[in-house]
């Protein structure tokens, strides 16, 4: 049995603690500074609490003491710090963090680093890269590479037709930070809630806009192949605008704070979303100009009798899988292991990772192309 260090006992934390514990492979132990949100979740089997500050590295680093891997579901900004230990360790480190910069101190730290560092478990970055890579190696040259993905409210019930999913801090960070894209070959900057573009799906019309961080490491390992690659985040219409007044307008970009403050006090949250994964490859193939699309939703579900949104179960699943994949030997157990390295078949496969196929955990694997099941389509 694996021991693993979870840091964060917030939704996703605590949902990839219950993940992981109820397989019986392995020993979790679930960390938060908040003794009171601990509590809470005492009573789920296999799962051991501790009381850790994050900032107390003596602590930190005691705790990773002889684990196999620590994950870290802690906000952004604690992310270089908790590398930092797993690295002094030798504890084999996963992240979900969106942000570019904690991802930067990540990939340093993984130079030489006789564990694996896998940044950016998640959906966004995480599996989005993933489905990328995938749909783009079929092609003999590359031409456009459009990423979307978007956690919406099943019944939006105000102007921002938005609900709060997951972390507020980490949607604020997305709207606010410089985008990376690949524009006509060359890796530039880009601003935030900009580019917004209107499309529709099975009837539904949504937007998508420029956000921070989607895409991971995938536009470096892009670069030099494909003529453009770009991330956008999917809402309902009128959202970016009604953020741009807020961030730009009423200047709440210098206080985030406040805007966190503001949006927790005045959106509910819900269990009740829809994940939708969107992505769309275009080049050569075989001498013709061809396109193939991966499209997907995933909706909130239960696990053990607990109602759980989809956007937990899809980030959380994805860092279960990624770990899953880690213990079988099928990613290199050493530096950095980006997102895109792992193979789709293998990770739709696995049993966390089924659900991004559309299946259970004790639902038979049936072959993922062109299998209603999995949900998934390609359009050539």
């Amino acid at each position: 049995m694996k021991h693993v260090v979870v840091i964060g006992a917030g939704n996703i934390g605590s949902t990839i603690s219950a993940l992981l514990a109820r397989t019986g492979d392995y020993s979790v132990t679930l960390t938060d500074r908040d003794a009171d949100r601990l509590a809470q979740l005492d009573r789920r089997v296999g799962v051991e609490t501790l009381v850790l500050d994050v900032s107390d590295a003596t602590a930190l680093r005691e705790t990773l003491r002889g684990a196999y891997a620590v994950i870290s579901a802690a906000p952004y900004h604690l992310t270089a710090t908790i590398a930092e230990a797993a690295r002094a360790q030798g504890v084999h480190y996963l992240d979900l963090t969106e942000d570019v910069a904690s991802t930067r101190k990540v990939k340093a730290l993984a130079v030489d680093s006789p564990a694996a560092m896998i940044p950016q478990c998640g959906l966004a970055p995480g599996f989005i890269s993933i489905v990328a890579a995938d749909l783009a190696r079929d092609f003999d040259e590359l031409h456009d590479v459009r990423l979307r993905v978007g956690a919406l409210p099943k019944f939006p019930s105000n102007t921002l037709n938005y609900n709060l999913t997951w972390s507020t801090e980490g949607v604020i960070n997305e709207y606010c930070e410089p985008c990376e894209a690949i524009v006509e070959g060359q890796l530039r900057h880009t601003r935030a809630l900009e580019e917004c573009e209107s499309f529709a799906l099975d009837g539904v019309t949504y937007e998508a806009f420029n956000t921070s961080g989607g895409l991971g490491t995938l536009c470096e390992t892009l670069e030099g192949k494909a003529r453009n690659v770009n991330y956008r985040t999917i809402r309902y219409p009128g959202h970016a605008a009604i953020m741009k007044t807020l961030l730009n307008d009423l200047r709440l970009r210098d206080r985030r704070g406040l805007l966190k403050d503001i949006l927790e006090s005045a959106l509910p949250v819900t269990l009740q979303d829809v994940v939708i994964v969107f992505v769309t490859v275009s080049g050569m193939k075989m001498g013709r100009l061809m396109q193939e699309t991966y499209a997907h939703r995933i909706y909130a579900t239960d696990i053990d009798g607990q109602p759980v949104s989809a956007i937990q179960i899809t980030t959380a699943s994805a860092a279960c899988a990624v770990l899953d994949l880690l213990a079988e030997g099928a990613l290199p157990r050493s530096g950095l292991v980006r997102q895109e390295e792992i193979v789709l078949r293998d990770f739709l496969a696995n049993r966390f990772g089924r659900v991004y196929a559309g299946l259970g955990p004790d639902d038979p694997y049936v072959e993922i192309e062109g299998s209603e099941s999995a949900m998934m389509e390609t359009v050539a």
